[in-house]
């Protein structure tokens, strides 16, 4: 007998057919699937509640993916953001067996086939009401529907902008029924909080969670109950820009606030200096003024300007007053005895405000005037011993009696003038040490 060997690998043969038949199955699947859309939606309407009993109550399952923040406008507190909306409910009139249509488990048809439920963003801040997109649903043979549906929304989002821009805020979305309550549709949770794995990072605001809570509230118009599924998402800004656009610069403007008391009073530009660095905020505070709502509360960086301002436009009116005692004329009446001891001597050293030769001035004083007594004296005995006219005389003391009149008046003038410049070295150093506590406090802040 012959015995013919087993080939075991594919004939050619079967290797050409095999396109062949992956392209006739998927031709099958396609008429199974068409008999399938003909058979289920025969009589099918998407009026009504897919239930088998209209005391039954409908499941919804909710899901929701963040993908991005698109937008949070600050001044008209409304957040706009991308979402992923996933909703799973049973439909009991789209079963099928799936050996009936030669295995096929699943069709994706036009979401507008089916019903669908009705929920809606309850506090939606969008005048158009068409931010979603209309998608396909999955349905499954047991009648369990999947729609995936992509949403822009516009959210009211209550801004507290106390502590800007080191602020941290909280928006609530809220998803629920518009028409049927509690005892109609209820809502399910897919996940304690929203899905964060696609989420595009903001440049602005910093993510630092999403939890999901189920409510369950009764209105006053009805006594049935509406669930509702509530997302809030947590937000930190990012602090670095208005750090490098609003503080830091500001911080450089208020130092030069003080540097007005070291400019000498005979250079004319001390009010000048802090008028310019008032209005040079004054921009910057009406720049903060334009992102925020017009609330009662008010901004720290806010808080931040008004008190440099204060802080500038009280360096400014000391300043004039300075100027004031600097430029005490003749007339000027001699400096009190305290304030010679108190300004001169005790805050001239703290202060380190010297004159040039000062410790030895008052032995000069002394001989000075010693030998100006002495001058005066020899002219006077001069005068009666060579003329013997008085009036003569007279004129030769009064004329000393001017000279020793104007020394007082010089001598009385640079002592206004140096208790001038030492209460401008002592606010220089007050307004300095100021500034650097403020911007310090600020700047903790951000730490």
């Amino acid at each position: 007998s012959l015995t013919f060997p087993l080939s075991l690998s594919p004939s050619p043969l079967s290797l050409s057919l095999s396109p062949l038949v992956c392209l006739l199955s998927r031709g099958a699947h396609g008429r199974y699937a068409q008999k399938l859309l003909t058979d289920l939606f025969a009589n099918y309407t998407n009026a009504l509640r897919p239930v088998e009993d209209t005391d039954h109550i409908i499941n919804v399952t909710l899901q929701i993916t963040l993908s991005q923040i698109i937008d949070m406008d600050e001044r008209n507190q409304i957040l706009t953001t991308y979402l992923w909306i996933r909703q799973v409910w049973t439909d009991a009139y789209l079963t099928w067996k799936k050996e009936d249509y030669d295995g096929l488990d699943t069709i994706r048809i036009p979401s507008s086939y089916v019903w669908r439920p009705d929920i809606v963003l309850y506090n939606n801040a969008d005048d158009q009401f068409a931010s979603s997109m209309e998608t396909n649903v999955v349905i499954r043979n047991d009648g369990q529907i999947m729609w995936d549906q992509p949403a822009i929304t516009k959210s009211s989002c209550s801004v507290d902008v106390s502590f800007f821009p080191f602020d941290a805020q909280q928006c609530r979305l809220t998803f629920g029924s518009w028409t049927h309550n509690g005892n109609q549709m209820d809502l399910v949770n897919a996940l304690d909080s929203a899905d964060l794995a696609d989420f595009v990072a903001n440049v602005e605001w910093e993510v630092l969670g999403m939890p999901a809570k189920k409510n369950v509230i009764l209105y006053g118009c009805c006594s049935d109950p509406y669930p509702d599924i509530t997302y809030t998402l947590h937000l930190k800004r990012r602090a670095s820009f208005y750090i490098f656009n609003l503080l830091i610069p500001c911080m450089m403007i208020s130092f030069l606030a003080p540097l007005g008391f070291y400019l000498p009073a005979d250079s004319g530009e001390k009010v000048s200096l802090g008028v310019t660095v008032l209005l040079a905020l004054t921009v910057f505070q009406l720049l903060v003024a334009e992102s925020m709502p017009p609330s009662e509360n008010v901004p720290l960086i806010g808080k931040y300007y008004i008190a440099t301002m204060t802080m500038i436009t009280a360096s400014t009116a000391l300043t004039i007053f300075i100027m004031n005692i600097h430029h005490c004329g003749p007339e000027a009446r001699p400096v009190p005895e305290w304030a010679r001891r108190f300004i001169l001597h005790y805050l001239a050293r703290i202060c380190f405000v010297y004159e040039v030769g000062e410790n030895c001035g008052e032995s000069r004083k002394g001989s000075l005037g010693g030998a100006e007594a002495r001058v005066r004296r020899e002219v006077v005995v001069r005068a009666q011993c060579v003329c013997q006219h008085q009036a003569l005389r007279r004129n030769i003391e009064y004329i000393a009696s001017c000279y020793h009149d104007q020394r007082s008046t010089q001598r009385r003038t640079g002592e206004w003038r140096k208790v001038a410049k030492v209460m401008d070295r002592l606010f220089m150093w007050v307004f300095f040490i100021m500034v650097f506590l403020m911007s310090l406090l600020i700047m903790g802040k951000a730490v």
